[in-house]
């Protein structure tokens, strides 16, 4: 592609399709890196029976994304169904979207406290149990059919996921042989990836089979969680990691530190922006979709869920190409080739007049383009940091990536409310910023990184 050099990284991990992944070894290249210490190139003590723990990790991460995306669709879908005046509507997705980022802008650094500070396996259980209030708090909220308290749900269900998600990605090298360790990867974005698909659309089942009687749709939900914490027992017992680690009240200073580490290296840097702008295109996408089934193409939940459906198809198909085509390497080439891509599916899907087939094929291929330029971005995030700051960085480029949710969330309200957009303007306008997004992947990275200068390897 022009402006971009033939260049390819030897990767750490496979790719994945939504969410950072744990990373592997740190590059010298770019910018200084301070030496590791004793302790965090100790070799880990693989727990008997690890295959146990781990796949019980893999099912109790499955069920926690599951019902943190059913419920956020279930309650999406039962806004847009009742008809509301546009301005109310919009007001109460904008809601519930920002309700679902904000406990990962407030409380991903205080899950990283607990699990540094307890066993992981501790923090899991323990927030499972918090889930089952949540799942409490839910049935009533659904059963009341009061859309601010049912948006409540979202945010607590959401607080749930912040403060496991730090245990959920520490425990695989905790669990995990060293050589497992990049497969195990794989297995749990798979998992969290076919949940998040699958959960939409049985959101939108929800909503057509138990209209006037959502209490049952929050029964199931609470079912499923009991399920995840039977599931959460097997998970191999662990160590603290840091038990005497301990709690800062300000959590700005963490996250002042992290920031300045991503700013030093501009390879990771140009990796973090890439990802919060994926993050924050993702997150509109799914509002305007909703809209957009149900104002232009006029068809009820479960087709829009088809329709998210096929985004996430497309980012599935979109990252393991992307892995193939990368042979092993970190191929950064793939993600202004994403970005072009996602910027004419973009174009494409804002025409008027489409049929919902032309609507699917140009919405899986956008997810396609996304996978493309997910893989190398995420990989990189990965590979980057040392060993001794990986955790960190991960974290706060996680919490950047909400904070381009919450932002998708506002734009989404000025973009409908205040400009008073067609969705399929909306389209037109994500597609029109991923213009700016397809030159700065251009021309962000450094001259010597495009051209082969700095060895990742």
């Amino acid at each position: 592609m022009a402006g971009v050099s033939r260049r390819s990284i030897r990767a750490a991990n496979p790719p994945r399709s939504f969410m950072p992944t744990v990373p592997k070894e740190a590059s010298t290249a770019a910018t200084d890196r301070p030496k590791g210490d004793a302790s965090a190139l100790r070799k880990h003590v693989v727990p008997p029976r690890w295959q146990m723990g781990f796949w019980s990790l893999i099912v109790t991460q499955f069920q926690g994304a599951f019902n943190d995306n059913g419920l956020k669709f279930l309650v999406i879908y039962l806004i847009v169904e009742r008809d509301l005046p546009q301005a109310v509507r919009d007001k109460f997705i904008l809601l519930v979207g920002a309700l679902f980022a904000v406990p990962f802008i407030l409380f991903s650094l205080a899950g990283g406290y607990l699990a540094d500070r307890y066993s992981k396996r501790s923090v899991t259980i323990g927030t499972k149990l918090f889930e089952i209030g949540v799942g409490l708090f839910a049935i009533a909220a659904l059963a009341s059919g009061n859309l601010a308290v049912e948006a409540a749900a979202v945010f607590l269900i959401s607080t749930q996921g912040a403060l496991f998600g730090p245990s959920k990605y520490g425990l695989l090298p905790e669990l995990l042989p060293d050589e497992k360790l990049s497969w195990g990867n794989g297995i749990i974005e798979l998992g969290t990836f076919l949940a998040s698909i699958t959960a939409v659309m049985f959101a939108g089942f929800l909503a057509d089979t138990f209209r006037g009687h959502q209490v049952w749709s929050g029964v199931i939900f609470l079912g499923l969680t009991v399920a995840g914490l039977l599931t959460s027992l097997g998970i191999s017992r662990v160590p603290a990691a840091n038990p005497a680690r301990e709690f800062r009240g300000n959590p700005l200073t963490d996250l002042g530190t992290q920031l300045r580490i991503i700013a030093q290296d501009v390879v990771l840097r140009w990796s973090v922006i890439s990802n919060t702008y994926l993050w924050f295109l993702a997150a509109l996408l799914q509002f305007v979709i909703v809209v957009y089934g149900h104002d232009a193409l006029h068809v009820n939940e479960t087709e829009i869920s088809y329709l998210q459906a096929a985004v996430g198809i497309g980012i599935g198909i979109g990252s393991v190409v992307a892995g193939y085509l990368s042979r092993g390497k970190i191929d950064h080439r793939l993600v202004p080739l994403g970005a072009m891509g996602m910027t004419l599916f973009g174009f494409l899907v804002s025409q008027s007049g489409l049929s919902i087939w032309a609507v699917r094929f140009d919405l899986c291929f956008l997810g396609i383009f996304g996978g493309f330029f997910a893989v190398p971005v995420n990989a990189l995030i990965q590979h980057r940091p040392a060993p001794e700051l990986k955790g960190g960085v991960i974290a706060a480029a996680n919490l950047l990536s909400f904070i381009g949710v919450f932002a998708a969330a506002g734009i989404y309200f000025l973009l409908s409310s205040t400009a008073h957009l067609q969705p399929g303007q909306m389209f037109l306008a994500g597609a029109i910023m991923t213009v700016a997004a397809t030159l700065y992947t251009f021309f962000g990275l450094p001259k010597h990184f495009e051209h082969g200068d700095a060895s990742l390897s």
